[in-house]
């Protein structure tokens, strides 16, 4: 299992201690939430803390953008570090241009869906993305509950994926913790995005070790 733990629930007032952390942890990415305050009702950070994060860290930077017009930010974000690029399907007009612009830049391209969209808004673009990332809360905040059917939605995509696209990594975030991720992985997950459970944890990094060592379907 990809353990990417979210720096949204980090503490910014030691944003180096934290990386360190990870650094030294079993997690493979650090998951980057960037909100705008009009897709999202939030604002979070983007290029200054991306530029520092890239200063410390070797690990794969996962980034999450709940942003309305991310063509126009595609390029900064690889010239940033990225190495994953994951644009919301409800945000992009002309969804099949953004992700091939992320490709030709030679990062992962995802594509995140929220609760309300259904597995099947995916078919046009399922066979062309390396990562789909399934929203398990509404989107803007750090902390909420699971969603439930998220499992089922998980499971839809895996069976879709199998046909179409076998190399897709289902990418899960929202509310995981040690009581769903068992089922998330059985259902077809490969990565976990753990914010609060990770950095609330009284030993962050046993929790990433154990979630890294759920067995994948």
């Amino acid at each position: 299992m990809i353990v990417a733990p979210s720096l949204l629930s980090c503490d910014f007032s030691n944003l180096k201690k934290d990386l360190d952390m990870i650094n030294e942890s079993a997690a493979e990415w650090i998951h980057f939430d960037v909100m705008d305050g009009v897709f999202v009702p939030n604002i979070s950070f983007g290029f200054p803390i991306l530029q520092a994060t890239r200063k410390c860290t070797d690990k794969t930077i996962d980034i999450h953008l709940m942003i309305q017009n991310p063509d126009l930010y595609v390029e900064r974000f690889h010239e940033l570090g990225a190495n994953n690029l994951t644009v919301h399907l409800e945000a992009c007009t002309h969804l099949h241009r953004t992700v091939h612009k992320i490709k030709e830049l030679g990062m992962r391209a995802g594509v995140a869906i929220n609760p309300h969209t259904p597995v099947h808004a995916l078919d046009g673009i399922l066979s062309e993305v390396d990562i789909v990332l399934v929203m398990s809360v509404n989107p803007g905040f750090g902390g909420q509950s699971f969603l439930p059917n998220s499992i089922a939605k998980v499971q839809e995509l895996r069976n879709k994926a199998e046909q179409s696209n076998p190399s897709l990594i289902i990418e899960v975030d929202g509310g995981v913790n040690n009581l769903n991720a068992e089922l998330l992985a059985e259902a077809g997950a490969h990565a976990l995005v753990a914010g609060n459970f990770v950095f609330s944890s009284p030993d962050p990094k046993r929790t990433m070790e154990q979630l890294s060592q759920i067995d994948l379907r």
